[in-house]
């Protein structure tokens, strides 16, 4: 399975599913599965989503479920004390 944080990139971008979808040349419904994890990206869907986000790959897919955010800030906040 691949986890990705597609949801929280477009969100944060202000876009709509179909929005993003007419970006990326896909259907609408695609986006939807993709974010749901009920659909894995391809390469080329990968890293075209990353370059549009401006994020490198990993930071938008990982092989490992993504911390929460609120534990990802506690975590960078202790790695800086």
């Amino acid at each position: 399975m691949t986890y990705n944080r597609i949801k929280l990139l477009r969100i944060e971008k202000g876009l709509s599913r179909k929005e993003l979808a007419k970006i990326m040349d896909v259907n609408f419904q695609t986006i939807g599965y993709l974010e749901r994890g009920d659909y894995n990206a391809s390469l080329e869907l990968a890293l075209k989503l990353a370059e549009f986000f401006e994020v490198p790959v990993e930071v938008a897919f990982s092989l490992k479920p993504f911390a929460s955010i609120s534990q990802s800030l506690i975590q960078h906040n202790q790695k800086g004390e």
